[in-house]
């Protein structure tokens, strides 16, 4: 089945466009993959997370007397339903939106095309997001005061670490073996940096082409992790090759929601280890946890939500609630979740790609809207993803 074939009844409402350099190819892929994950390697390989966070603690590469206060206070709920992508800070419970981030294909000599990413930041001092093109990768750390970043070209010899305030890198940890994707661990203090032989957002011709004649994924180049003290940047590398049986070029870690392990997030991944680079068992409230689910364990590590808002008993599976929402990104507390949703009455018959943030209640689905619904615009070209930390 070719690409375009596989994406037919998910991209039946979005502009046709055609060609490697359309701007919203990348977008359509990367959503219509969780709708299809597991299906072709153009939808695997774009698996981009941002997984990160799960306590409030501010990283110790900037913490200071001058710094000790929270970014967005104690507001429960911030939100801006007239913004979207947003302008102005959103936020509900433990959860902040740190970042967002769009999508493109730029086209490159020979044929080839690179998938390039636009940011937005959330700056500290202005509660603002800033736009930004600087950088190939960029994750914010919890307490929404620094950001680790790679520079343009991937892999990349060297991670910044971005004060999100000045907009300046205050510190370069150098890498032998040289990395395309960065996470924080739950309390800031750690790095886990995935580490390439090659760029494994670059589509190439030949082979790799889909079916439709466009440029393809390569197959992973991974070749394993750093775990990184965040402040110091020291710590050791740990070869784990690529999953040959995983078709998604990007197999990029994360820490394990307690932060005593590290994961393959990419989608069918979830294959585990520790510190040392070891292999490790699946921990008990992560059996039926979907690892392509930003921050799906609930804070206190007792539920888990999946792909769809079904709600289950972390450790036995059983369900506990379904909630009425798309896609989950984050929990704002054990009882409230952070998702793309729709009220049925503004999206009958519009499909997924009409949705907006919502806070949905557990149980009682009391469901508050946090951002307008979700669209492209001048300054973001694309539909947006968002990135939340801890606050």
């Amino acid at each position: 089945m070719n690409v375009e074939e596989v994406l037919k009844d998910t991209l039946r409402e979005q502009a046709a466009a055609t060609g490697p350099a359309a701007p919203d190819l990348a977008d359509r892929v990367l959503v219509a993959r969780r709708r299809r994950r597991g299906r072709t390697a153009v939808t695997a390989v774009l698996a981009v997370t941002a997984v990160v966070a799960a306590a409030v603690l501010v990283p110790r590469a900037l913490e200071d007397e001058d710094r000790t206060a929270g970014v967005l206070d104690t507001e429960d709920v911030i939100a801006h339903t007239d913004q979207s992508p947003p302008r102005d800070a959103i936020a509900a419970g433990r959860s902040a939106l740190a970042a967002f981030q769009t999508y493109k294909h730029v086209k490159l000599d020979g044929g080839d095309v690179e998938l390039t990413r636009t940011y937005g930041v959330l700056d500290p001092s202005t509660k603002t997001y800033r736009k930004t093109t600087r950088w190939s990768w960029l994750t914010v750390a919890p307490g929404l005061r620094t950001a680790a970043v790679l520079e343009r070209k991937l892999p990349a010899d060297r991670i910044g670490i971005l004060d999100l305030a000045t907009d300046e890198v205050v510190r370069w940890i150098p890498v032998d073996h040289k990395v395309a994707a960065v996470a924080f661990s739950p309390d800031g203090g750690r790095l886990v940096a995935t580490t390439y032989e090659k760029d494994p957002d670059h589509w190439t011709t030949g082979p790799q082409m889909t079916d439709g004649g466009e440029p393809g994924p390569q197959a992973s180049t991974r070749t394993g992790f750093y775990v990184l003290d965040a402040d110091k940047g020291r710590g050791k590398w740990h070869a784990v090759p690529a999953d040959e049986s995983n078709s998604n070029a990007r197999q990029d870690f994360a820490f394990s929601h307690a932060g005593n392990l590290v994961f393959s997030d990419a989608m069918g991944g979830g294959d585990y280890y520790d510190l040392k680079g070891r292999e490790a068992a699946v921990p008990d409230n992560a059996l039926h946890f979907q690892p392509y689910v930003d921050q799906g364990i609930s804070p206190n590590g007792t539920l888990v939500i999946q792909d769809g808002g079904a709600v289950l008993d972390a450790r036995s599976g059983t369900p506990v609630d379904q909630l009425s929402v798309q896609t989950p990104l984050a929990w704002a507390d054990d009882d409230r979740v952070i998702a793309w949703g729709c009220d049925p009455k503004q999206c009958d018959k519009k499909g997924e790609f009409r949705n907006q943030l919502l806070l949905v209640t557990l149980h009682s689905h009391k469901t508050v809207p946090l951002s307008d619904f979700r669209k492209a615009s001048a300054d973001y070209p694309g539909r947006w993803y968002p990135q939340f930390t801890t606050r």
